[in-house]
Parts: C-alpha cells; sequence; structure tokens
C-alpha cells in the first residue's frame, strides 16, 4: 500500500492492541508476512478447510496456545505447535501491545471474549482470515448476490456522517471525499457488491434469511481483527462464503473510549474483491 490512496492520506499509526503497519509506514510488509506464513503452513497441512477447523478449535484455549510457546510439540500438537511459533516470529511486530492492554482491563471486561483477546489468538485470527480468504475467494467472487459490512469506526470523524437506512443496513451517500466508507464503497460497488454500514442488523438472523430466500450469497466483512474473525466464523457456521480484510488498527470506541481515525489497505481489497484494474482512485 502506497503512503496516499487517492485524496486520504494513509497514515501509519498505532491501534489499542494491533497494528498492522508495525515499524513500517505502510501494511505492505504485513501483507507479505501473513501470505508467506499462509504459504508455510500449507505445506505442513495442504487441506485448507480442515487446517482450518484445527487451528479454529486450538484459538478458543489461550492456555493450550500459551503453553505451545515453552515446549517443543506434543504429540497431537505439532502442528498447532508450528503454526503459534512461526506466527510470533512473524507477527509479533504487529502485537506488541496487547499484553499491556489486557494487564488494564477490569475484571468485567475480561469477559468480554473481543476485548480480552490473547496475543496468541491474535496471530492465529490473522492467519485464520488469510486462510479464509484463500479458501472462499472464489466461492464468494461467483456468488449470485456480495454483501459487504463496513465498520462505522471507519468513517470521516471530521464530517457529518450522512448516511442513511437501505435495504438492509445504513448505506454510504458519498458525503466526503476523504471518507474511508466512501472510498470503499465506491470499490465495491464497481466490483458489483453492495456495502453497508453495519448499525442495525443481527447478522446471524440476516444472513440466514438471504441464504435461504436468494441462494448464492458471499460475504466480504471490514472489521478489526478480532471481530472479523467472528464474522468468519459466524459466516462459516451458516455455509456462506466469506472473505474478510482487517482494519489497519483497532481504535473505535469500544477499544480506546472515543473514535479515533483508522484506515484499510486498498490494494489488498481490491485484490481479494475484483480486477487489479479497477479504478478507485
Amino acid at each position: 500500500m502506497t503512503a496516499r490512496e487517492g485524496t486520504i492520506p494513509i497514515i501509519s499509526v498505532t491501534g489499542k492492541t494491533y497494528s498492522l503497519f508495525g515499524n513500517e509506514p505502510s501494511t505492505e510488509n504485513y501483507y507479505r508476512k501473513i501470505s508467506t506464513l499462509a504459504d508455510r503452513v500449507l505445506e505442513k497441512c495442504p487441506d485448507i478447510l480442515d487446517l482450518v477447523k484445527a487451528l479454529e478449535r486450538a484459538s478458543r484455549n489461550k492456555r493450550f496456545l500459551k503453553k505451545q510457546l515453552r515446549t517443543s510439540g506434543t504429540s497431537g500438537s505439532e502442528l498447532i505447535h508450528f503454526v503459534v511459533t512461526a506466527a510470533r516470529d512473524q507477527l509479533a511486530p504487529h502485537t506488541t501491545l496487547v499484553n499491556a492492554h489486557l494487564q488494564e482491563l477490569s475484571f468485567l471486561k475480561r469477559w468480554d471474549g473481543t476485548l480480552f483477546t490473547s496475543e496468541e489468538q491474535y496471530h492465529l485470527y490473522m492467519l485464520l482470515v488469510e486462510l479464509a480468504n484463500r479458501a472462499w475467494k472464489e466461492p464468494f467472487r461467483t456468488a449470485k448476490r456480495k454483501i459487504a459490512f463496513l465498520p462505522y469506526c471507519l468513517r470521516d470523524l471530521g464530517a457529518q456522517c450522512r448516511s442513511g437506512p437501505g435495504e438492509l443496513d445504513y448505506v454510504c451517500k458519498g458525503c466526503s471525499k476523504d471518507c474511508f466508507v466512501n472510498r470503499v464503497s465506491a470499490l465495491l460497488r464497481g466490483n458489483r457488491i453492495e456495502p453497508y454500514l453495519w448499525m442495525n442488523s443481527s447478522l446471524k438472523s440476516l444472513l440466514r434469511e438471504l441464504r435461504d430466500s436468494e441462494g448464492r450469497i458471499g460475504v466480504l466483512g471490514v472489521a478489526c481483527v478480532p471481530e472479523l474473525l467472528r464474522g468468519i466464523q459466524l459466516c462459516i457456521g451458516l455455509n456462506v462464503p466469506v472473505v474478510g480484510i482487517p482494519l489497519n488498527v483497532n481504535r473505535c470506541m469500544r477499544w480506546m473510549g472515543a473514535f479515533h481515525p483508522t484506515s484499510v489497505d486498498f490494494d489488498a481489497l481490491n485484490k481479494l474483491v475484483g480486477d487489479s484494474q479497477t479504478e478507485y482512485r
């Protein structure tokens, strides 16, 4: 990703827990590393669907994941040991603030599975997003109807958002040229994907209804890493093809007590959903 996408500057910032920038001025290095990591893991387990299931199961157990970093691999968990250690080696620069965040959480907030995501879980979640994109990219792109859900925190915080109700949820009205929701929505529409701001919809009931009434639907999610992985898991459980792009950093009200600017990698999004020649600048 370049330092500037069209009229919107892409600035390297840190999030509450993670940053795809790491120590770099762009997120390009992150996407290169996560792709290489996925290649290495798939060499160990070529069946991508089995791999996703195994990693998803392992990602639920914080203590088990932490233990993998202290052992040389035990019987039945050699794959997980390899993944956890390899992921740490590659992705640790992007999750340097996780442990400090966990230490400051109140007792009640520790019951929030999203807020209480461990560093090892972050690494697996990042890898699972990449693997999901590889597994369901083509089923998504060939779906009869493709729908995207975008986070409200991606909007232009310096403008009055004029989004309004659409068929499924709120839709961007294009009121600010410096709004990432506006830019992302334009890119998605150019690839025949319906973009919605996720404001009011109950995703589970909505997706089940659309799947049953329209047949082949596909879903694209944009969200912070923990929320994105949960959305992907929801779609997989409903047998709905799903792909996703993580926010470059997590800086919304839930994480930081106020909204702060965040961004998304347009090049990664364009590569995932459309023709690389699609005009979106």
